[in-house]
């Protein structure tokens, strides 16, 4: 959508901060022996004490409340009997429909202390989404911001996973336009002031191939770890402005 009031701004703000706050919360309690269907029940809980929607099932039929992505997954890992382990690379990537408005959000930590590999993956991930949101300017292009954060991933070395990407957001979750998480600088279509898009970089260790574990789930064909970062961001001349403002 693209913001026309303040009234949708600060509608937007508070799902999206709701978001980024589960998922702060969720890093705590992820720990070693907990499964990826505790976290989703964690994530069930909140969405429900704010009244809002798990939306990633409500709009898209997902099996869950949030996507658990540990390790080598890509992207849609389903909840379930995975049990957290002392070293995996764990993503999560939440969403909720509150009072109408959507907030979408992605975050990468470990399970116990971090490896080097680990790290550089997760600041690398980091990095590039930022270096995006910068790129999310009026008057650039989708492929601007596309190109911000590939580049900057395979700068330092990885890849980012092709076939998936972002999005518009506003009344739901899924809004034109799809910004790809590579892409050519020029391209795509042109970003307008107050347009919100969601910038989420996938970014894999190793090479970019992947299959389709089922219909939801994609996993590195060579299991290298994957990270992700995701804000939803306001369209502005001075860059993206993170509207959880984190």
């Amino acid at each position: 959508m693209v913001i026309t009031n303040e009234q949708e701004r600060e509608a937007l703000t508070r799902s999206n901060k709701a978001i980024t706050q589960l998922l702060r919360e969720l890093e705590v309690y992820a720990q070693a022996g907990k499964t990826t269907r505790d976290l989703d029940a964690f994530a069930r809980s909140y969405i429900a004490d704010l009244g809002g929607e798990p939306v990633f099932e409500t709009e898209a039929g997902f099996p869950g409340a949030i996507n658990t992505n540990p390790n080598d997954v890509v992207v849609h890992g389903i909840p379930g009997d995975y049990v957290l382990r002392q070293g995996d690379i764990m993503t999560i990537d939440a969403g909720i429909l509150l009072g109408g408005y959507a907030g979408d959000a992605a975050t990468t930590f470990t399970i116990g202390p971090a490896s080097r590999r680990q790290k550089k993956l997760i600041e690398t991930t980091r990095a590039a989404m930022h270096h995006a949101i910068a790129a999310a300017r009026t008057g650039n292009r989708v492929g601007d911001v596309s190109w911000a954060m590939q580049s900057y991933a395979e700068k330092h070395g990885c890849t980012v996973a092709l076939g998936f990407g972002g999005h518009g957001l506003g009344t739901s979750m899924w809004e034109d336009p799809h910004v790809p998480f590579a892409g050519r600088p020029g391209t795509g279509e042109e970003l307008v002031e107050g347009m919100v898009i969601t910038v989420e970089p996938v970014v894999i260790e190793g090479k970019r191939d992947y299959y389709m574990a089922n219909r939801w789930e994609a996993r590195t064909r060579d299991r290298s770890n994957v990270a992700q970062f995701e804000r939803a961001v306001e369209v502005t001349a001075n860059g993206g402005y993170i509207l959880s403002g984190d």
